[in-house]
C-alpha cells in the first residue's frame, strides 16, 4: 500500500514514515510536472531504506 502511495502521492508518504520535514520538501517539488518524478523516485527509495531500517531494528530486538 505504501508502494502505491510512494508513486502516486510520495510527499504523503514521508508523512506515514515519520520525516514530515522531508514530506514538505518533497511536496514542494511534487508541485511541478517535471518534479514528480524525481520525487516519486526518492519516495520509492526511502521506503526502501525505511523498510531495511525497521527490518534491523527487528533483528536486533529479537537477537537480545
Amino acid at each position: 500500500m505504501r508502494l502505491l502511495i510512494a508513486i502516486f502521492l510520495p510527499f504523503l508518504l514521508f508523512f506515514t514514515i515519520g520525516r514530515p520535514i522531508a514530506g514538505v520538501v518533497c511536496l514542494i517539488l511534487q508541485i511541478t510536472l517535471i518534479g514528480w518524478v524525481p520525487a516519486a523516485l526518492w519516495a520509492v527509495y526511502s521506503l526502501s531504506q525505511y523498510k531495511t531500517d525497521q527490518r534491523i531494528q527487528e533483528a536486533l530486538a529479537n537477537r537480545r
